[in-house]
C-alpha cells in the first residue's frame, strides 16, 4: 500500500471512531423552540439563537452502564441525559443550583405534573418574605417558576424537595441559578416529560 491510500484509509477509520464517540451529536433539535399551545397556555417562542448551541436539545452517542430510561444530571457540564437504547441519549441543557444550594445523589421520579402548582418551601419564604403570599401555592401559568411540567424526585426518605422542571427563564440555562432544582427550557421539559416514566432512576452528580 502506498502512503496516500494508507493515509486515506486511516482517515476513514478515524472518522468512524470519532462518529461513535460518546457525546457525538446524531441530531440537533434547534428548530423545536417555537411558540407552543399547550393545555390552554400559549408558550412563547424561545430566541434559541441566543442560547449556546451546546444547550440545544440533541440526540447523541452516549456510553453508560445505566439502563434506558435512566436520567443522568451532570451539574458541572449543565447537561441532563435521558439514556436510550443502542448507546444513545437525549441531551438537554439545564440550569442548576447556585452556590450553597448544590446537591447530588440518586432518586426516582415519583410523580409527574403538567402545569404544576408551585409552593415555596418555608426555608425559601424565610429568605424571601415576599413569597409568603404563595404559601398556599402559586397557580399554574406562564410565570410559574415550575413552568409547563415538573418531575418530583423522591428517595428512600421520601420527597427530596427537588424537581426537574420547566422555566420561563430560558436565559438561565447553563447557569448556577436555582435553589437546587434542575430547570430546563419549557419546550424541553415537555419533551422530557413525555419520555420519562414514573419510577425512573435519576442520578445527579
Amino acid at each position: 500500500m502506498t502512503f496516500k491510500p494508507f493515509a486515506i484509509a486511516m482517515a476513514v477509520m478515524l472518522s468512524a471512531v470519532l462518529a461513535g464517540c460518546s457525546g457525538t451529536a446524531i441530531r440537533t433539535y434547534s428548530m423545536s423552540y417555537g411558540s407552543v399551545k399547550d393545555a390552554g397556555y400559549q408558550l412563547p417562542r424561545i430566541p434559541i439563537s441566543r442560547v449556546p448551541g451546546k444547550f440545544h436539545r440533541q440526540l447523541i452517542r452516549y456510553e453508560t452502564d445505566e439502563k434506558p430510561g435512566t436520567v443522568i444530571v451532570d451539574t458541572g457540564a449543565k447537561f441532563l441525559y435521558l439514556v436510550m437504547e443502542d448507546g444513545r441519549a437525549m441531551r438537554y441543557g439545564i440550569g442548576v443550583g447556585r452556590e450553597g444550594f448544590e446537591w447530588s445523589g440518586t432518586a426516582r421520579v415519583a410523580m409527574k405534573r403538567e402545569w404544576p402548582t408551585w409552593t415555596p418551601p418555608s426555608e425559601m419564604i424565610k429568605r424571601e418574605p415576599k413569597l409568603a403570599k404563595y404559601r398556599g401555592g402559586m397557580r399554574p401559568g406562564l410565570d410559574n417558576p415550575l413552568g409547563a411540567r415538573a418531575l418530583y424526585l423522591f428517595n428512600k426518605n421520601g420527597d427530596t424537595g427537588y424537581r426537574l422542571h420547566g422555566s420561563p427563564e430560558w436565559n438561565s440555562i447553563g447557569g448556577n441559578v436555582s435553589s437546587g432544582c434542575i430547570r430546563l427550557m419549557n419546550q424541553d421539559i415537555i419533551d422530557l416529560y413525555d419520555r420519562v416514566s414514573i419510577g425512573a432512576k435519576v442520578i445527579v452528580k
